[in-house]
């Protein structure tokens, strides 16, 4: 359990101490990788108590451990960390940020129920959503939560969730999460955000008012490209009843030693995300000048059509852009071979710069049309931007854009 102290105390400071203790056993002042699938029981009574609270999500584990498809100390060190810098009761660890979403959609909806989406999902989750939980009965549609007026009449009798990122991925559009939640309590809808882009540092969804929260703890959760892992944060019930009804059952369980690296990763994310931002902002100015972009989208510039949003629910802005080459397709093909100190590569949030042009990679093979309307224009660029120095970070974009 977590010490409330903790709860009172700084963001940098919960950061380090939130969740982890000197070990009982040997003094070792880092929490140590406890590698290991099972645990012996005191005695029979103690085995047949751990089994007993385990499936009653009203109480939960909190006096040993079964096998580590349950929980691990390692993990567990990670889970109320999360919970404390998410400002949530509890916390759940995944094997990757996909088990974490799809484990709390299969909580949540059964056969017949309506999930309303924004339509600038995470493709891969976009995708569970339409293969998976339809395939399972469930009612999936898409609208633009930017505008709460479209949230509002696409929510139907059966809704049971709203799930939205903010900012959204690639496009950085920002939802209005108190307004979401407004209307979802009216109607006894759960709303679920993902935080990954923006991480507890600068925004805290569950103080806003959403029931649950997820991330993708690969990105700047581990800050090191070297970690798949995702959490989900909410009401200690709600996470009682993830781990025992569709974790345990799903077996999608973070490795100890991944927990551990998610750890290390977390001590340092204040310092980290400040360096982002402070990146990305910079970044953002010397490209809506330059002659060969268009246009730029990310938060932190007045001009963007939600920055007042993201203003009055968040600290920051975070240290992802994206943005429009005049040139199209051909123009992002150029920049993605000529770049030299950004790392051409998916994901985000690594301290080292990734660049990305979906239409020429990820989305290669994707119908132009569908491309398009997914908002993946010929000459979209996706930049995470990292924490080299920032005259290095510019100098490979500018050679890049004008070579």
């Amino acid at each position: 359990m977590v010490d409330d102290k903790i709860r009172g105390m700084g963001f940098a400071t919960q950061c380090c101490h939130a969740g982890q203790a000197c070990d009982p056993l040997t003094g070792a002042h880092n929490t140590p990788i406890y590698q290991t699938t099972t645990y012996a029981f005191r005695d029979v009574d103690h085995g047949a108590k751990l089994f007993s609270d385990a499936f009653t999500p009203e109480i939960g584990l909190t006096d040993g451990y079964i096998y580590t498809r349950f929980g691990n100390p390692t993990q567990n060190a990670l889970e109320e960390k999360v919970a404390v810098l998410e400002k949530g009761e509890a916390a759940l660890a995944f094997s990757s940020g996909m088990a974490a979403i799809s484990s709390v959609f299969l909580l949540i909806v059964k056969p017949g129920d309506h999930i309303l989406a924004d339509n600038s999902l995470y493709g891969t989750a976009r995708d569970f959503l339409i293969q998976i939980m339809q395939k399972f009965g469930a009612i999936v549609s898409f609208t633009d939560f930017s505008e709460i007026e479209n949230v509002e009449k696409s929510i139907r009798n059966e809704t049971k969730v709203l799930y939205f990122e903010s900012p959204t991925n690639p496009k950085l559009k920002c939802v209005d999460i108190r307004a979401v939640v407004k209307v979802a309590r009216n109607k006894n809808i759960k709303v679920v955000v993902d935080n990954t882009f923006m991480t507890p540092y600068f925004q805290n969804p569950l103080v806003l008012g959403a029931d649950v929260v997820v991330h993708s703890a690969t990105k700047y959760m581990t800050g090191h490209g070297d970690s798949i892992s995702g959490i989900a944060i909410g009401s200690r019930l709600f996470i009682n009843e993830l781990r025992c009804l569709v974790h345990n059952n799903m077996g999608g369980v973070i490795s100890p030693f991944n927990a551990w690296l998610v750890l290390r990763g977390l001590k340092t994310l204040p310092v980290r995300m400040r360096m982002h931002q402070q990146n990305a902002m910079t970044v953002a100015e010397f490209l809506k000048s330059h002659p060969a972009v268009s246009s730029v989208n990310y938060p932190g510039l007045p001009e963007h059509p939600q920055h007042y949003i993201i203003k009055s629910q968040a600290s920051g802005f975070g240290g992802v852009l994206s943005f429009e080459l005049k040139g199209g397709y051909d123009a992002g093909k150029k920049l993605m071979n000529s770049v030299k100190l950004c790392t051409l590569a998916v994901s985000l949030g690594d301290v080292d710069t990734l660049i990305e042009h979906p239409a020429s990679t990820t989305h290669a093979v994707v119908p132009r049309e569908e491309r398009i309307a997914a908002g993946l224009t010929d000459g979209l660029v996706r930049l995470s931007v990292g924490i080299e120095d920032i005259e290095d970070i510019i100098a490979d974009l500018r050679q890049g854009l004008e070579d």
